[in-house]
């Protein structure tokens, strides 16, 4: 009499199976035991449709019938974790009876992918003025993978010796900050690189544009070239006194100079070329009634 069904010795099974098996690889599955005789014992296994596994059979020399589990589409962790199979056992009686297996097949990870980052290139703008500590932007680098293979850190790949000491990057959190008082007169433009490296060792890079903008913080300064004194009382209207250069470092308007002198003055004042300036006579001297000048250029 068909009076018991197949009976699996577990409800649950956990195969696990690394995401670069290849098709064709082979797992075992626990076997059904059905008291019954003759037709009424176990004869058949069969597995709910799925895209990747499918299930093969073999009867061995004592008449057992073992199921497999193949693999017959490659995995991805990344795309698909964990796969939920139902195996069912059959036995031939009238009506059939049967039962089942859950079989929770987990993928494991393989250190297949390396970290990407959000962007290609990053490009920020500073003025020179910020005091260090302050936070330019922060580089993003993603990596599906589990666990260490998953876990990112920053570095600097490459980058000038004198860059150096001016950024801090948290290794972190890819966080990039002011480490020393930035100058644009000095350098008003930085490109670095940046490696992003899993712990797998797989890595991944992006550019770093850094521009910095100038700030009104330098004096104009002004050199001396040639200076003609004492002068005598008699030199012709228009007689070069003094030639000197002024010029300031900053940039743009901030750069740009404009010198005077104090009116009702005997001198005037000429810019000759670019940033350069002569002092002249604007009329005849006369040494009875003034015999000396205090000339201020500003």
């Amino acid at each position: 009499i068909n009076d018991n069904n197949p009976k699996f010795q577990v409800e649950d099974l956990e195969v696990k199976i690394n995401e670069i098996a290849v098709p064709g690889a082979r797992y075992p599955l626990p076997e059904a035991v059905d008291p019954d005789v003759g037709v009424n014992s176990l004869q058949s296994y069969q597995l709910n449709p799925n895209h990747h596994f499918s299930l093969d059979v073999q009867t061995g020399d004592n008449g057992v019938i073992n199921p497999e589990l193949v693999l017959q589409r490659a995995l991805d962790r990344e795309e698909e974790a964990a796969h939920h199979l139902v195996l069912t056992a059959s036995d031939g009686g009238k009506p059939r009876r049967s039962s089942t297996v859950r079989i929770h097949v987990t993928v494991l990870d393989t250190n297949d992918n390396a970290p990407v980052f959000a962007q290609p290139i990053y490009r920020v703008k500073v003025l020179e003025n910020v005091p260090p500590g302050t936070r330019l932007l922060t580089v993003t680098a993603s990596d599906p993978d589990e666990g260490i293979n998953g876990k990112v850190a920053y570095k600097f790949r490459k980058i000038n010796e004198k860059q150096t000491p001016l950024f801090q990057l948290n290794e972190n959190t890819g966080e990039i900050s002011i480490a020393k008082s930035l100058d644009y007169e000095e350098c008003s433009f930085y490109e670095m690189e940046i490696q992003a490296e899993d712990g797998g060792g797989l890595k991944g890079w992006t550019k770093v544009l850094i521009s910095v903008e100038d700030v009104n913080d330098n004096r104009p300064e002004v050199t001396i070239t040639s200076l003609f004194s004492p002068v005598r009382e008699d030199a012709p209207q228009g007689t070069v006194i003094l030639l000197f250069n002024a010029h300031d470092r900053d940039s743009g308007k901030n750069g740009q100079v404009v010198c005077s002198i104090q009116e009702n003055l005997s001198f005037k004042l000429e810019n000759s070329e670019e940033d350069y300036y002569r002092l002249l006579t604007a009329q005849i001297l006369d040494r009875e009634k003034a015999s000396e000048y205090n000339i201020t250029v500003t």
